[in-house]
């Protein structure tokens, strides 16, 4: 387990790295906020006169925070478009752990399979997910019937569209030694 001044140390290693490949004028950055989540510290920087005074002449607006992931010290970069979502956690959960979390659509579809039956669970998915083509929302259903998880393109085809989708989250180094 990661602790909040490891995460801290490691995201203070990782700017000094990338100071010294950053073009222009040079910046002194800093640490100016931690928060606990669920998956790691969110250990937010900007520059040191930032840090000092949070005065917004001298904010670096835009960066987002940086994700240490508290099983392994790995460091991410959460866009702050991304981070201002409430669910960035899930977000990182799929695309940098590989862990899917539960669809909810699936598991009332998989009730209603089992109290109703199927064309009661195909109507609902029907009204629930209206972007499915018919064939597309049999395979969903066919496959929570087998007792298995839809597959991830029409579980995001389920899904009403973002929006403002959220940008990537980038591994910047890690698992920490």
């Amino acid at each position: 387990m990661i602790s909040e001044e490891r995460a801290v140390e490691l995201v203070e290693s990782q700017l000094a790295r990338e100071q010294l490949t950053w073009a222009g004028p040079v910046t002194e950055w800093a640490v100016y906020h931690v928060e606990e989540h669920a998956v790691g510290w969110l250990v937010f920087w900007n520059t040191a006169e930032y840090a000092r005074t949070r005065d917004l002449l001298h904010n670096a607006a835009g960066a987002g925070p940086y994700l240490v992931d508290r099983q392994d010290g790995s460091i991410h970069h959460i866009p702050t478009t991304t981070w201002m979502a409430e669910d960035w956690e899930k977000l990182y959960l799929r695309q940098i752990k590989g862990i899917r979390p539960a669809d909810p659509l699936a598991s009332s579809v998989r009730g209603l399979v089992r109290s109703a039956g199927l064309v009661a669970a195909m109507s609902h998915l029907r009204k629930q997910a209206p972007r499915l083509s018919l064939q597309e929302a049999k395979a969903f259903v066919m496959a929570v019937r087998d007792g298995a998880e839809p597959p991830d393109e029409l579980v995001r085809r389920a899904q009403a569209e973002e929006q403002y989708p959220q940008l990537d989250i980038e591994t910047l180094a890690g698992p920490a030694q």
